[in-house]
Formats: C-alpha cells, sequence, structure tokens
C-alpha cells in the first residue's frame, strides 16, 4: 500500500556532505540533506536540504531537474552567462535540465525540494 509522506510527521537521518574540491568557489560549506521521499522508480527524491555560506559550480545532468521552496536564508542560482537569479524566504525556483552555472548560499539557508531525475538516479 502506498501511503502519503507529511515532513512534520518524521525526519529521516540526515546525510551531511560539502562540494567536491574541484567545484569549490567559496569557503566549504556544511551541506545537510533529509531525503523524505524516494518514488519506487527512484526517479523522484523529496525532502529538506539546509547549508552554509558558500558557493560551487553545479552542472546538471540533461535528465535532472530541481524544483526548491526555500524556508529560510538566501540563494543565489548564477547561469554561465552571469545571469543571477535570488531567492529568499517564500520563493521558489527551479533549476532546469542541463543548467550549468553556480549556486551560492548568501546566507545559510533551508530549503524544501523536489528532483526529478528521469531514467532512474
Amino acid at each position: 500500500m502506498t501511503a502519503i509522506t507529511q515532513f512534520r510527521l518524521g525526519s529521516p537521518a540526515p546525510e551531511h556532505d560539502h562540494p567536491v574540491e574541484e567545484r569549490r568557489l567559496e569557503g566549504n560549506p556544511l551541506r545537510t540533506t533529509w531525503n523524505h521521499f524516494t518514488s519506487v522508480s527512484g526517479e523522484i527524491n523529496a525532502g529538506i536540504w539546509a547549508c552554509e555560506k558558500g558557493s560551487w559550480r553545479i552542472a546538471f545532468a540533461p535528465t535532472k531537474d530541481e524544483y526548491f521552496y526555500v524556508l529560510e536564508g538566501r540563494c543565489r542560482v548564477i547561469d554561465e552567462q552571469g545571469l543571477a537569479a535570488e531567492a529568499g524566504p517564500g520563493d521558489a525556483m527551479v533549476i532546469p535540465a542541463g543548467f550549468k552555472g553556480v549556486f551560492e548560499v548568501v546566507e545559510p539557508m533551508r530549503k524544501h525540494y523536489v528532483i526529478v531525475e528521469r531514467g532512474g538516479a
């Protein structure tokens, strides 16, 4: 039987990491992920992500999209042409498949995320 996932009813064990050294631009921010949901196919993940201040280069696979909603803090996503999009509490953003650029955490942040990776994770 499939069940509804309510984030407030449980907290999965957190996963911690840092941006890989060759992608880091500023700082070495600790990133913490609480993945609350993974679809049966493995193509969809949803949860909460938190990060310290810092920045790093990102390169999304052509099959991966991410929607996120900022709960607290502030971030900036900058594309390869230098166009920046900022998000703070209450703002939502989509990083599309194939995107390349920089993810900058301007103020320590927490966000809800939904990642869709077609073709399996």
